[in-house]
């Protein structure tokens, strides 16, 4: 059976990871057991942030990505809680385990927490056997879900910010078009089409954005542009006027 593709733990220095590292050891204050904590965060675009409170659990985390086999996978696939009662007597995820048990830990609790395209995992590790009862394991999941479901809102609060940007991009690329159109026309007397089309060669010829194309014409209010202009305006035209022609030549045919 093939190995999956490796994905790499890669710690990112923004706000959604301090948030995690701090998700992190909140967790492990509602469990007195806990000996660290590993928890990931993924979302849509396949990045995978992560924290860890010791570097050994980096490594741990990594052996489970790296394999694909582990409590931190099993999670995500059941969408729920993993347990791992005593590593000394556990069947599953053979390297994961070997690596577990080198460090000294005996036992892990796992949980995921999805939120639309957000993925959570969160575990807490102990040095010893059946170290998380039911009791802790419901406060930290309150706590999971809590956390989540602040990252979601967040996550939608800049989806929909960004898409602002984007529309508000795009109507002042729309004005600053429209006036260079203007100008265009009062420089070739073309009309709006046709003054369009004029700006949309400009664009092509110099393997610029059209935008950019029209805000040059905008600020230098057309000057240095006259002769290329005209030129276009009269291809243009010729364009069209060929275009006229065909279509009456079928109708004096007739």
């Amino acid at each position: 059976m093939p190995s999956p593709p490796v994905r790499v733990p890669v710690p990112e220095p923004t706000a959604a990871a301090r948030e995690l590292s701090q998700f992190t050891c909140e967790a492990m204050q509602c469990a007195d057991a806990s000996c660290g904590a590993v928890a990931t965060l993924s979302g849509a675009g396949g990045e995978l942030r992560t924290t860890a409170t010791h570097p050994d659990l980096t490594t741990l985390l990594s052996v489970e990505l790296a394999s694909g086999e582990g409590p931190t996978p099993a999670a995500l696939d059941a969408g729920g809680t993993v347990n791992a009662q005593d590593l000394l007597t556990e069947e599953r995820w053979p390297d994961y385990r070997a690596v577990a048990l080198d460090s000294g830990l005996r036992s892990s609790v796992t949980m995921a927490f999805s939120r639309g395209e957000l993925d959570v995992t969160l575990t807490l590790y102990s040095f010893r056997p059946r170290a998380f009862s039911e009791g802790v394991q419901q406060s930290v999941h309150l706590l999971g879900e809590y956390f989540a479901q602040g990252l979601a809102r967040d996550h939608s609060c800049r989806a929909a910010l960004a898409e602002i940007g984007q529309l508000e991009t795009a109507l002042e690329s729309r004005a600053v078009i429209d006036q260079a159109s203007g100008i265009v026309m009062h420089v070739t007397g073309s009309d709006a089409r046709e003054a369009f089309g004029i700006l949309r060669q400009i664009s092509q010829r110099t393997n610029r954005k059209l935008a950019d194309v029209a805000d040059e014409v905008v600020r230098r209010r057309g000057r240095g542009f006259e002769a290329e202009l005209r030129a276009l305006a009269g291809a243009s035209g010729r364009s069209l006027a060929c275009s006229d022609e065909a279509v009456r030549a079928p109708a004096r045919s007739r």
